[in-house]
């Protein structure tokens, strides 16, 4: 019962989309009607309201945190442990992915993955991040970013903690990840993904 309970409230948490709701009180388009159409921070950026692109991003993180964090701090005196802190990390995740309050239809999960990693454990989110930011800076490339640190991830929590089923939580988010990015995949084979700061286009689709 305990776990379905941290499943549900973890998916209602991770649909909250920062992403139009700071666009809409800013008096911002929809994120969903211009550039990549992705509700996250990197196309809000596109807005070049870097004010806006900074909520977006913090609170899409930080509703991974809290997730994860609420069964971290207050789990174990209801005999939670691992397996619900997997289970809460994916549903905030699915959330953000598969938003119900937006008609499922959600950013990509990198803020949102990388809070999820800091509420995990600390130095694994620190680490994790540390690897988006370099890719970043060196290839001005997020979707890139994004990949790098999301074949890392799992491999710095095994490394960190062994073979755990939160391991497998994080790899799922990893898997999901990729998914979500494969049209990112495919431009940046062809030359033709967007860079970071990139402002939109109206109408287009980049």
């Amino acid at each position: 019962m305990y776990n379905l309970f941290v499943a549900v409230l973890a998916y209602l948490i991770g649909s909250i989309s920062f992403a139009v709701i700071v666009s809409a009180f800013m008096g911002l388009d929809d994120p969903r009607s211009y550039g990549s159409r992705n509700p996250g921070a990197t196309n809000v950026l596109r807005s070049g309201n870097k004010k806006a692109a900074i909520l977006t991003l913090i609170g899409d993180a930080f509703k991974g945190w809290l997730a994860v964090w609420l069964v971290v701090r207050f789990g174990p005196r209801y005999g939670l442990g691992d397996a619900a802190i997997a289970l809460a990390a994916i549903a905030v995740f699915l959330g953000h992915l598969y938003p119900v309050f937006f008609r499922f239809k959600g950013g990509k999960g990198v803020a949102t993955a990388a809070g999820v990693l800091l509420a995990v454990n600390p130095i694994l989110g620190v680490a994790t991040l540390a690897t988006w930011l370099i890719v970043a800076f060196f290839t001005r490339y997020s979707s890139l970013a994004a990949l790098a640190a999301a074949v890392f991830a799992p491999l710095y929590y095994v490394f960190m903690f062994g073979p755990r089923i939160v391991a497998l939580a994080i790899l799922a988010m990893s898997v999901l990840l990729f998914w979500r990015h494969r049209a990112n995949i495919a431009k940046l084979i062809a030359g033709k993904e967007s860079r970071i700061g990139e402002k939109k286009t109206s109408g287009a689709v980049k």
